[in-house]
C-alpha cells in the first residue's frame, strides 16, 4: 500500500493494519523455519509495511 493512502486512514485502522502484519510476519517467519516459504521477499515486504505504519503513526 502506497504511503497516501496510509496517511488517509485513520489511527485504529493503522492499528488494525499493523497488528495483522505483524502476524503475518510471524507466519512468514514459521514458514522459512519449516521450509514451506518459497518467496522469501514477502519478508521484506511486510518489515517494509510495517514500518511505513509505524511512521505515520508516530506523525499523527
Amino acid at each position: 500500500m502506497k504511503t497516501k493512502e496510509l496517511r488517509k486512514k485513520t489511527k485504529e485502522e493503522l492499528k488494525k493494519m499493523l497488528s495483522e502484519s505483524k502476524e503475518k510476519l510471524v507466519d512468514l517467519k514459521f514458514g522459512i523455519a519449516s521450509k514451506q516459504l518459497k518467496n522469501v521477499m514477502e519478508i521484506r515486504k511486510n518489515k517494509k509495511s510495517i514500518a511505513q505504519i509505524l511512521t505515520i503513526l508516530k506523525e499523527k
